[in-house]
């Protein structure tokens, strides 16, 4: 199952935009959390600008803000800000992703929200932390990849670096906020105590290296990770060959894996050649290897083939799907991981599903994502008992901003 309502009954004041902030708050949504997004008057998140929209509709911000509410309030105004304050004692968690600083110039530090509820779990979220020398610079996820070296070994040696067309240290920052809200949460229903969390994309990616820093520092500086293109960099066979339709991954590294490669390519006398015996050999001649495999997998028919041979010698093996083919994968819609969704501007279209699989949780229901201030009266009536002429003044003030799709 997925998640249901695992967080049902916490309540998360949600100050995120575009990506990395909306991944921790959409994810709790989904697990049930009532998620109240607070966007900043007259526009909103920047995120409903960008493509695919229609009619002023946006599938991005749709994705990223799955199951929240909108609540559009002019965070400038004394007004504005007297209703976050006073929403503040009813929210279990706090999140947010403006730079540093900016939420306390605004007056809704850590220091001043806990004042008003002294269990609220606050976290925030940047590029590069809310200490440092770094802190003060705008930030997106390619520049906390470039601090912390990623960018360095993605691409062709000897050329210079590439940027990956996914948002992964967005969306790795965001699982990493979850996670440490969670904790505290955990923490909270011992103890009582609420805290502050400083998640940035920069400390996630340094977490996503699982050789370099050590490789480099336990090495004494002898061997200075880099680029190195479609192969690994200390590992063969390990990297991405060349087919008769498209492209394959291999890893075949192990002893065992290797001599079930050499299987699959009907040549089991590479096993004991002395050119690919060890990973070592095979490091020094890998120009080498990879002309042999590349030989192997062109003669073929396809690259299904070549798939369905190292399958049966359990080679660890992948085609490079193109994002037509994610749509269309067997496999990845009976998990779940691509998921359709219905909308009545946007229509039917796929989008990346729900990333946990939980034994005890119900089905979620079909989630949708609102409009700007679609959830203004909701919000402020249940939880500050404001009725419909209140709302209508702050709306004539321009406090608040309603905008549904379509107007």
């Amino acid at each position: 199952m997925v998640g249901g309502k695992l967080l049902a009954g916490y309540k998360v004041l949600d100050f995120t935009q575009i990506v990395a902030g909306p991944t921790t708050t959409r994810l709790m949504a989904e697990m049930g959390a009532e998620v109240i997004k607070v966007e900043q008057a007259p526009a909103g998140d920047p995120a409903r600008l960008n493509p695919v929209s229609r009619k002023g509709r946006s599938a991005y911000f749709f994705q990223h803000n799955l199951g929240k509410q909108s609540l559009c309030v002019n965070l400038k105004t004394e007004a504005g800000q007297d209703v976050i304050r006073k929403l503040i004692p009813h929210m279990d968690v706090v999140v947010e992703n403006y730079s540093p600083g900016a939420m306390a110039r605004m007056g809704f530090g850590y220091d001043t929200l806990s004042q008003l509820n002294p269990r609220l779990i606050m976290c925030s979220i940047s590029a590069l932390g809310q200490t440092g020398s770094l802190a003060h610079i705008p930030g997106y996820d390619y520049i906390a990849q470039a601090y912390a070296g990623i960018t360095e070994v993605i691409g062709e040696r000897g050329e210079k670096p590439v940027m990956p067309m996914a948002a992964i240290g967005d969306v790795s920052t965001g699982v990493h906020a979850l996670a440490a809200i969670a904790c505290a949460l955990l923490h909270r229903e011992r103890t009582g105590e609420g805290q502050y969390i400083d998640v940035s994309l920069l400390d996630a990616y340094i977490h996503g290296h699982d050789l370099n820093i050590e490789l480099y520092s336990a090495g004494k500086g002898k061997f200075v990770p880099t680029r190195n293109g479609s192969h690994h960099l200390s590992l063969s066979p390990c990297g991405i060959f060349s087919a008769a339709q498209g492209y394959v991954v291999i890893i075949a590294i192990m002893d065992h894996q290797w001599q079930g490669l050499t299987r699959a390519m009907g040549r089991p006398e590479l096993q004991n050649d002395p050119r690919f015996r060890t990973n070592p050999d095979r490091l020094r001649h890998r120009d080498l290897l990879i002309a042999e495999i590349e030989s192997w997998l062109q003669s073929l028919p396809d690259r299904e083939t070549a798939l369905v041979l190292m399958d049966r010698e359990r080679v660890p093996a992948a085609p490079v799907l193109t994002i037509p083919e994610v749509l269309s994968h067997p496999h990845l819609l009976e998990r779940g991981a691509i998921r359709p969704v219905s909308d009545p501007v946007l229509g039917d279209f796929m989008l990346p599903g729900f990333p946990f699989r939980f034994s005890r949780a119900t089905q979620s229901t079909q989630l949708s994502a609102p409009d700007l201030g679609e959830h203004n009266q909701a919000v402020l009536g249940h939880y500050l008992t404001y009725d419909e002429t209140q709302i209508a003044r702050l709306t004539a003030e321009g406090v608040l901003v309603t905008r549904l799709t379509g107007e």
